[in-house]
């Protein structure tokens, strides 16, 4: 479901990347690759984030779906910190409080 154009992609691509690599990698460990050693935003739908995800060598990309079809770009960010919390109770760690 290709909804949203490049120009909102990459900014979210941007601002993730840049900003909250840990919080992708925590996604990342949870929902689709537990061995996860590094986790980018590699782009997203209305259904769900992808992510390039390096486990050693190797280095491939997942699909993690949000808690619920976005249809507009502030519920990107709404998707993204539901998936973290989500994700921090999956693997048993603290969020952080501003979350």
């Amino acid at each position: 479901m290709d909804i949203f154009g490049q120009d909102i992609i990459d900014a979210v691509m941007k601002h993730m990347n840049d900003d909250h690599t840990d919080d992708s990698l925590v996604i990342v460990r949870a929902f689709a690759e537990p061995l996860a050693e590094e986790a980018r935003m590699s782009g997203l739908d209305g259904e769900a984030g992808f992510w390039s995800v390096r486990v050693g060598d190797k280095t491939r990309t997942v699909r993690v779906a949000w808690p619920e079809p976005v249809t507009e770009r502030a519920q990107i960010r709404r998707a993204v910190v539901v998936l973290f919390a989500d994700a921090c109770t999956v693997l048993g760690i603290e969020r952080r409080q501003e979350q």
